[in-house]
């Protein structure tokens, strides 16, 4: 996916925040940020709800096997 630039302006006791939760995560600002604008739109929600359900469309018959279909 292309990468747009955004700039923003904040006070720095924000933009230090930031720079210590990207640093204790072990990613740049620019990461971290990213990751909470997906978080606050719920595109990181709807990514694992649609992982899991592809996980179980390919694992179900294995579960069914191990574990009966009831349950």
């Amino acid at each position: 996916m292309a990468k747009t630039q955004l700039n923003v302006r904040v006070d720095e006791t924000t933009a230090e925040a930031a720079r210590q939760r990207a640093l204790a995560r072990g990613m740049s600002v620019n990461r971290y940020i990213e990751e909470l604008v997906k978080q606050d739109a719920g595109e990181a929600g709807r990514t694992f709800v649609d992982a899991a359900a592809d996980f179980m469309k390919e694992y179900e018959a294995v579960f069914a096997e191990e574990f009966g279909e009831r349950r």
